[in-house]
């Protein structure tokens, strides 16, 4: 089954910030060997979860994974991301369209914090942004 996966993610009126999501998708993509990955975002950026599925859907897509780029579940989780695959269910019915949990919970992030906190305190100036 060809799959298509969407990196899910708020979205910034910063642009800079889309870019960073946009980057990470396709560094998924690499990473990964995925072949059709897309990010997508819920407002302030393009294109939207709608626009990315249905590229994906126009590249062959049957199964879509969407990985929300949230660190915990709130509104957006629980509420808005449901109703948007809701549509796009309706839209394509049958295209198959699941989500992961959000970011919360995974032991990478330990890892990654650990990384902050010895960087920062290897080098105190090395954490500033």
């Amino acid at each position: 089954m060809n799959a298509g996966i969407v990196v899910f993610a708020h979205g910034s009126r910063v642009e800079a910030a889309n870019r960073a999501v946009r980057a990470l998708a396709r560094d998924l993509a690499r990473e990964g060997g995925f072949e059709h990955v897309e990010a997508a975002f819920l407002e302030l950026g393009d294109p939207d979860l709608e626009g990315a599925i249905t590229r994906l859907v126009a590249l062959g897509a049957e199964r879509i994974v969407v990985i929300p780029f949230f660190l915990t579940s709130g509104t957006h989780m629980d509420r808005d991301l449901p109703r948007l695959i809701s549509g796009m269910s309706l839209k394509y019915k049958s295209l198959s369209i699941q989500t992961t949990p959000p970011l919360d919970g995974h032991p990478g992030l330990i890892a990654i914090l650990l990384d902050r906190a010895r960087a920062a305190l290897v080098e105190p100036h090395a954490a500033e942004t």
